[in-house]
């Protein structure tokens, strides 16, 4: 049975947290909706201490923060977003349109189709996430989406040359530097001076999914988000301070990113624990790695790796950190993940800044029932149907009316009946089921 070494803080604590925010949300966006680019200037100067006449950038901004990196920082935005365009152009040739003749006559096809319009949020108020940017742009792009928007927040008082050149390397049309409930409320609604988007993308803090959730259904989101999530799953194949330092590697994101070690050894688990706690002493980031440790860290020690497997499921992890003597088990066992990094070679920060899968993935247990942001959520699969011969209209047709009537649909059995007398010579009497 699995042993709980270290857990995190209790559910009512994590949920008191979540309503205060749902709160704050609501307002915000009823008054973006109610007052437009006027509440999301006041917000901006409030919570970013950013305002200007326009927070769209000028072609003349976006070209002078280009200029301002060194030519290895570009070649390496360029590298990470070439990867990422790879794997997303290889996902886009594996769906294809099809269309078939299920029955004599009949013809049935689907096509997929890029929605018109993104708003991809990338955030970076405490670090400039530009490789947020790529996961979100260079993927609608290589879905085919004609307009792509971006809001990022200003960094140290103006716009993060960094987050501009890789918006627009990776082939933004609208840039804006705006951050927060304000830029997603101003994409999703619309304001005077923001064309609205048919749908949003993007990680975030928790103001920021909180407003994806709100608007959702208003426009289409990637996912229900909340904060960076690992798993490291770990056997004494390797030792505790590559644990320790995958663990907190995540940690960083924020003070309510859990990270957690499932094990099955007793004493790498307590070494990693010793590992974490030197660590924190000399990490840059240890204040916010520190604090995420403290509350939402946890270890689990299991009984062997069926247990491991049993208990990953239950997490359902956004990362998972795959370490052991026998990788390709959980490869081919685990069902419940966002993103697997199998093998101490490759890590979670390979995946978030450069090796090519999207870093966009689903977090608090959404991994039980979807995926990650990739080309195809940018697509809508959709179906059409033609019937090409009068015998092909009424054959389908009885079977229809029948059907319709035995719901005592009796328009809809209408819409079949008359192709019936038409196309089929059949004399079904009006408000009938054909016989």
């Amino acid at each position: 049975m699995a042993r709980w070494l270290k857990q995190s803080i209790g559910v009512a604590d994590k949920q008191a947290a979540q309503a205060a925010v749902r709160e704050t949300v609501e307002r915000l966006l009823g008054d973006i909706a109610q007052r437009g680019d006027a509440a999301v200037r006041e917000m901006s100067v409030r919570f970013d201490k950013w305002d200007r006449a326009e927070f769209r950038l000028t072609d003349a901004e976006i070209r002078a923060c280009v200029a301002e990196l060194p030519a290895r920082a570009l070649d390496d935005i360029r590298f990470a977003q070439e990867q990422v365009r790879n794997f997303a152009q290889h996902q886009r040739e594996s769906l294809k349109d099809i269309e078939v003749e299920t029955r004599p006559g009949v013809v049935l096809g689907h096509r997929n189709i890029p929605v018109n319009s993104v708003g991809c949020y990338v955030p970076g108020g405490k670090y400039p996430l530009l490789a947020s940017a790529h996961m979100s742009v260079v993927t609608a792009k290589v879905a085919g989406v004609p307009r792509i928007v971006t809001c990022a927040p200003p960094y140290n008082g103006r716009p993060a040359p960094a987050i501009v050149a890789a918006q627009h390397l990776a082939g933004a049309d609208e840039i804006y530097c705006l951050g927060g409930v304000q830029a997603v409320g101003a994409m999703a609604l619309g304001t005077e001076s923001i064309r609205p988007v048919d749908m949003l993308v993007g990680p975030g803090n928790a103001f920021v999914a909180e407003a994806k959730r709100q608007l959702f259904g208003r426009v289409g989101i990637d996912l229900f988000a909340g904060p960076t999530e690992t798993l490291v799953i770990a056997d004494e194949t390797v030792d505790a301070e590559i644990c320790a330092t995958d663990l907190l590697g995540q940690a960083e994101h924020g003070p309510t990113s859990p990270a957690i070690l499932l094990t099955n050894s007793e004493k790498l688990a307590r070494e990693t624990m010793a590992e974490v706690a030197r660590l924190l002493t000399i990490l840059p980031t240890a204040e916010i790695a520190g604090k995420a440790w403290a509350d939402y860290g946890e270890v689990i020690v299991c009984e062997d790796h069926a247990e491991m497997l049993r208990e990953a499921d239950r997490i359902a992890s956004e990362h998972v950190q795959v370490m052991t003597s026998d990788d390709d088990y959980f490869l081919k066992n685990m069902t419940n993940y966002g993103a697997l990094f199998l093998g101490p070679r490759t890590n979670v920060s390979y995946g978030d800044k450069v090796i090519g899968t999207n870093h966009t993935l689903p977090t608090l247990g959404a991994a039980r029932y979807t995926g990650g942001l990739w080309v195809g959520k940018f697509l809508k699969t959709v179906t059409y149907q033609r019937v090409l011969t009068d015998a092909a209209s009424a054959e389908i047709g009885a079977y229809c009316s029948r059907l319709c009537m035995l719901e005592g649909f009796v328009g809809h059995a209408e819409q079949a009946n008359i192709r019936l007398r038409r196309y089929g010579g059949r004399n079904v009497p009006y408000g009938a089921a054909a016989d």
